[in-house]
C-alpha cells in the first residue's frame, strides 16, 4: 500500500465551521504597519490568509489547521486568535 502524501492526508480532515464566530481576526493597521500581513500569508500551511489588491489581509478561517504558525510570525496585536468553540474547528482523521 502506497503511503499517502501530505495533501492527501489533509484532504481527509473534517472541518466543523462555526458560522457565528471566527476564531481569527486581523488588525489591519498593525499588520500593514509592521509588514506582518505578508509574513502571515506566506507562512500559513493551509493558505487561510490572502492579501487583497487594496493591501488588506482576508481570512478564510474555515480551513484553519489550528497550528499557530501565524501567531509565531505575527507582530504583537496583529492577530486576535483563539481556538474555536467546543465542537468546532478541524478534526484530524489521518496521522
Amino acid at each position: 500500500m502506497k503511503p499517502l502524501s501530505v495533501p492527501e492526508r489533509l484532504a481527509k480532515n473534517r472541518f466543523n465551521l462555526d458560522e457565528e464566530e471566527s476564531h481569527i481576526e486581523v488588525n489591519q493597521e498593525i499588520a500593514r504597519a509592521t509588514g506582518t500581513g505578508r509574513a502571515i500569508v506566506a507562512c500559513c500551511p493551509a493558505h487561510v490568509y490572502a492579501e487583497e489588491p487594496d493591501g488588506t489581509i482576508s481570512v478564510e478561517y474555515a480551513a484553519c489547521l489550528e497550528c499557530g504558525t501565524c501567531l509565531a510570525v505575527a507582530a504583537p496585536g496583529a492577530l486576535k486568535w483563539h481556538y474555536p468553540r467546543g465542537g468546532f474547528g478541524v478534526q484530524f482523521r489521518e496521522g
